[in-house]
């Protein structure tokens, strides 16, 4: 067991639960931490879908300042691609990622939040990249998820001001997908998780590889990948089980083969 992230595994559906009170600060340890549960998530046959949540009170409220403050340039020029990559980790599982937001998901805990396919958010959530109000820009991702996900402009400002959004806001600009009570968040990202518990998993992980690989494409090259990952996912099993099962009109059986 680590000490302030664990993988727990229950019906399929995996939890990346962060556990380091009183806000989830987000240290080198919790980084390497979440990297090895990111990592044991995408190996485990058994896991269908992830949840990344930070428990009733917040998601994650950003780096461990009291770390970085102490951090010199040689020292965070090797850090900061160790942060890159182990919120990485987490956007490359090949399975369906849901953050499950409550209280705070601010600096690096939006960005862990942009690291996930879903982001399911408390009606009292509060989120931002106060980053630049401390010197600093985003360091592990923000500047370039944050973009891709809610357009430029939108990111740019969010980013040169530090402000919070609310969670309304953050789902009228396509930050967060669904707002649901607070008391509810996790509830619902596990409804939204077992969705997936017995679909096609080898699909799944290949239309995730698509639109994930394709954003950093020109058209014609992601029509091209599009197209390599269709064609081999008639290799599958489960290919044929759910063709055969349309044609028989009933309900398919996969088995991630």
């Amino acid at each position: 067991m680590a000490d302030f992230v664990n993988l727990e595994v229950s019906d399929g559906v995996g939890v990346i639960r962060l556990a380091r009170p009183p806000m989830n600060a987000l240290s080198t340890q919790v980084q390497e931490e979440l990297r090895a549960a990111a990592v044991a998530a995408d190996a485990d046959d058994t896991v269908h879908a992830v949840i990344v949540y930070g428990g009733e009170k917040v998601f994650a409220a950003g780096a461990d300042i009291k770390e970085m403050a102490d951090m010199g340039y040689a020292d965070m020029s090797t850090r900061a691609p160790q942060l890159s990559s182990a919120f990485d980790a987490v956007a490359r599982i090949g399975k369906p990622v849901i953050a499950a937001i409550t209280g705070f998901a601010l600096g690096g805990g939006c960005e862990l939040a942009l690291a996930c396919d879903i982001r399911i958010c408390a009606a009292d959530a509060k989120l931002g990249q106060p980053e630049i109000k401390l010197g600093i820009i985003p360091g592990a991702g923000g500047t370039q998820r944050l973009p891709r996900l809610v357009g430029p402009s939108r990111a740019k400002e969010l980013i040169f001001t530090g402000r919070m959004i609310d969670a309304d806001e953050a789902q009228r600009i396509g930050l967060v997908d669904d707002v649901v009570p607070a008391a509810e968040v996790f509830e619902a990202a596990q409804k939204f998780a077992r969705v997936f518990v017995d679909g096609p998993a080898r699909a799944l992980r290949a239309a995730k590889q698509a639109v994930d690989s394709g954003l950093e494409m020109d058209l014609n090259a992601g029509l091209a990948w599009e197209s390599q990952l269709f064609a081999g996912l008639f290799a599958t099993e489960d290919s044929h089980e759910g063709m055969n099962a349309f044609a028989a009109k009933r309900k398919p059986g996969f088995h991630g083969r």
